[in-house]
């Protein structure tokens, strides 16, 4: 089977086919619809100027690994931004009354285990990409990814289990 660039067609296919899927991993790893958007858009542009070093078949791993590279990159960027002592709690978190409620509890499990594996997380556990797809996305290999998501799900697990012990 040969292998072709993206041409106009194929491009208009791969963000047809990946866009949601794309926005909703940046928009559950940002936290922000607007930082999300920028991520998506930026991958977007990046693969149109790079589409003719691109095979179709590798479109949709090179837009999420660019997608999380500029998720790093837009965190760090922010925290280097961030003052000492100046920390704002986030704007959700402010309106949010009971902290207990299932979803969010499940949320804030997640965003505070390191990146690699929330990222982990959120391909296998929300967006159900296989062990292979989100190593070549992450640039792991599947074992790797099988023991970052084991190692998740067990800090998500106690977590959870010391909070029922509190209420």
């Amino acid at each position: 089977m040969q292998t072709k660039i993206l041409k106009r067609h194929e491009y208009n296919s791969v963000l047809t086919e990946h866009s949601n899927k794309l926005y909703g991993y940046a928009m559950k790893f940002l936290r922000n619809s607007e930082d999300a958007e920028d991520i998506v858009q930026d991958v977007f542009e990046k693969l149109w100027i790079n589409r003719d070093k691109i095979m179709v078949e590798k479109a949709k791993s090179w837009m999420f690994t660019c997608a999380h590279n500029a998720m790093l990159n837009l965190i760090n960027k922010k925290q280097r931004l961030q003052l000492p002592g100046n920390e704002k709690m986030p704007e959700k978190a402010q309106k949010d009354v009971n902290l207990f409620e299932s979803n969010q509890v499940v949320d804030r499990a997640v965003n505070i285990l390191p990146t690699v594996q929330k990222s982990i997380i959120l391909l296998r556990d929300l967006e159900g990409y296989s062990y292979d797809e989100i190593g070549e996305i992450l640039n792991l290999s599947s074992s790797q990814v099988k023991v970052y998501l084991f190692r998740a799900r067990n800090k998500i697990k106690k977590q959870l289990k010391g909070l029922t012990e509190l209420v």
